[in-house]
């Protein structure tokens, strides 16, 4: 297997989340998207609302990532992304968060598996392909390096 650069996404969360308090799988929020951006070699564009994580906070500290959002390309067409992940809420990240800085690739634990639905003919690859992602907390939201999985 060989990783394959996607793209480079970037969300503006609202700040604060919205807490749904403490329920019995964790800490529950909600952070909504309210722009972003997408680029790379074969798509670029915007991140469109509505978008949001419904993001769980378990005992363990891991932060249980839940995300769908809609990219808009450059030239029109849209894409509804939708990824599951882990970030572990170490002192780097608690500190990023709390000071609204950003944190750098390997600071922690940030992965996410993102899968794509297109219904423009261009776009249509996305459909077929197994993609993964390396996060980190930007000034009030959030970056991740995507990647295509491919065989060979």
């Amino acid at each position: 297997m060989k990783l394959i650069p996607l793209m480079t996404l970037r969300a503006k969360l609202r700040q604060p989340a919205d807490a749904v308090g403490a329920t019995p799988l964790g800490q529950r929020g909600i952070a909504e998207v309210t722009e972003g951006s997408f680029e790379g070699e074969r798509l670029r564009g915007t991140v469109v609302t509505p978008g949001a994580d419904w993001y769980l906070i378990g005992t363990n500290g891991v932060l249980n990532v839940d995300v769908r959002a809609t990219l808009k390309t450059d030239d029109g067409a849209y894409i509804y992304a939708q990824y599951l992940g882990k970030l572990h809420m170490n002192d780097a990240v608690m500190n990023a968060l709390a000071n609204g800085t950003a944190t750098q690739f390997g600071d922690t634990y940030f992965m996410t598996q993102p899968r794509f639905e297109s219904g423009s003919e261009k776009y249509a690859w996305l459909n077929g392909i197994v993609a993964v992602a390396e996060g980190r907390a930007i000034e009030n939201g959030v970056e991740y390096l995507v990647y295509e999985c491919a065989h060979g």
